[in-house]
């Protein structure tokens, strides 16, 4: 919990490139790109738009909240100390946790059935269930590791090159196929519905950066300044999560529909590639990749389960953040679940949680604070609760799921995150200004 000392702010805007363009790639991600299509009915050319333009304000939105937290070399966990006060922490801590937990699952789940996959389903019906175990081990080792190791000599050396290259070919391969940019997905779930689908398509698209700002710092805290922390992270995810959500759309045009993970058809991703005149190698290398996705997840859990009980020791918390992955992802395959309903809501439960309290911390640092932050204001000085952040995160959430029951048209991320924003500088000057000592009594006409 303590703040990182300056021979180990090591990271430069390169590395943060590389490491935040990986965890920008995933099967997960082009997952997240078919709903695009599938779910919302989106052609290709409105999932680029909304794709680019969600992953250009997640992305900024994200470099935004590793602000204060890389300046003190602290984790997220830590830097919302001064904004929501120590015990305030905790319950986004907790939240937080919830969520880490729950990509855990499901990055093992869909290691585990591209395992299978690949494999040919080589234990019949239970070989993505037999994978989950060890995808979860390897996950726990990188997290052992640490974050240094894992960006120089892991994905550095080897595993971002896979992608970067595995992600042209399957690009060019889909250009090359010439798809229809004017077609429909087919079946859809839902019709086409105009700006209101353009805009939760969008609030989809920014789901996933805003899944990373509570453990970003985890990562920035190394960073060798806030600058090299900023550009890396924003240039790094824009690129990875637009290919990806672009991508994850484009593959619904040659005829899939459920990514693949679809237990009924367990083949269809390879026949994709097969269509793509590819081999297996693209999907080899996305799940090579996959790994950092599951070691970010399980990491900052355990770093999270500090900001709550600091004296648990890291690599204990590794493994039982790792076996309760593991479990959770034997749930998701033992009732059949995939990529659709569930994972859709998934997303937007943390856009919900997490978008509003961005907007809390984004106008703390930048505007009520300005970034004036001293190490004290994340310990021993940090107060117990601040009702400013409290009072302007929950309206915030209130709005953002109202917006989403009732279907209005206007996309739930961008009114939250503002209300949450301006609510919170409103309050902090009254808070401000009831907390201001009076001036002492004047001497004159005594």
């Amino acid at each position: 919990m303590e703040p990182v000392p300056d021979s180990l702010r090591i990271l430069r805007t390169f590395d943060l490139f590389v490491l935040w363009s990986s965890l920008g790639v995933g099967l997960l991600v082009l997952a997240a790109g078919t709903l695009l299509v599938t779910a919302i009915g989106l052609t290709l050319w409105e999932a680029f738009l909304v794709a680019l333009a969600g992953s250009v304000v997640g992305s900024l939105l994200l470099a935004g909240a590793a602000h204060h937290g890389s300046r003190a070399g602290v984790p997220t966990m830590v830097s919302l100390r001064p904004i929501l006060g120590r015990r305030g922490s905790y319950l986004p801590t907790s939240l937080n946790l919830l969520q880490l937990l729950g990509w855990t699952a499901f990055e093992l789940w869909i290691m585990a059935e591209a395992a299978a996959i690949l494999t040919g389903q080589v234990f019949g019906p239970w070989t993505a269930t037999v994978f989950v175990p060890v995808w979860g081990a390897i996950a726990m080792a990188l997290a052992l590791g640490g974050p240094l190791a894992v960006v120089r000599n892991w994905l550095e050396r080897f595993a971002i090159w896979l992608v970067y290259g595995s992600t042209i070919a399957v690009g060019v391969a889909i250009i090359l196929r010439g798809l229809d940019p004017n077609l429909r997905a087919v079946p859809s779930a839902a019709p086409f519905a105009g700006l209101g689908s353009l805009l939760l398509g969008l609030d989809i698209v920014v789901a996933m950066p805003i899944s990373w700002w509570p453990l970003v710092s985890d990562y920035n805290r190394f960073a060798r300044t806030p600058k090299a922390s900023a550009a890396g992270t924003s240039l790094g995810y824009i690129a990875a999560n637009t290919a990806f959500y672009v991508l994850g759309a484009g593959l619904v045009f040659l005829g899939i529909t459920a990514f693949g993970m679809d237990p009924a058809d367990p083949t269809a991703f390879l026949a994709t590639l097969g269509l793509l005149g590819l081999s297996v190698l693209p999907l080899i290398a996305i799940l090579v990749d996959e790994t950092d996705n599951a070691f970010a997840d399980v990491y900052s859990a355990a770093v999270s389960v500090q900001n709550l009980t600091p004296k648990i020791r890291q690599a204990t918390i590794i493994g039982v953040a790792t076996v309760i992955g593991v479990i959770v992802a034997w749930y998701l395959i033992g009732t059949g679940q995939g990529i659709g309903g569930t994972y859709e809501s998934f997303l937007l439960l943390i856009g919900g949680l997490f978008v509003p309290l961005l907007g809390v911390v984004i106008a703390d640092s930048f505007v009520v604070r300005r970034g004036r932050y001293a190490r004290t204001d994340f310990f021993e000085a940090a107060p117990r609760w601040r009702w400013p952040a409290f009072a302007s995160w929950i309206p915030g959430i209130a709005v953002y799921f109202a917006i989403l029951v009732f279907a209005l048209p206007i996309g739930a991320t961008i009114p939250s995150f503002a209300l949450a924003a301006g609510l919170h500088i409103f309050l902090s000057k009254v808070e401000h200004g009831l907390t201001r000592s009076p001036p002492a009594p004047s001497d004159e006409g005594m």
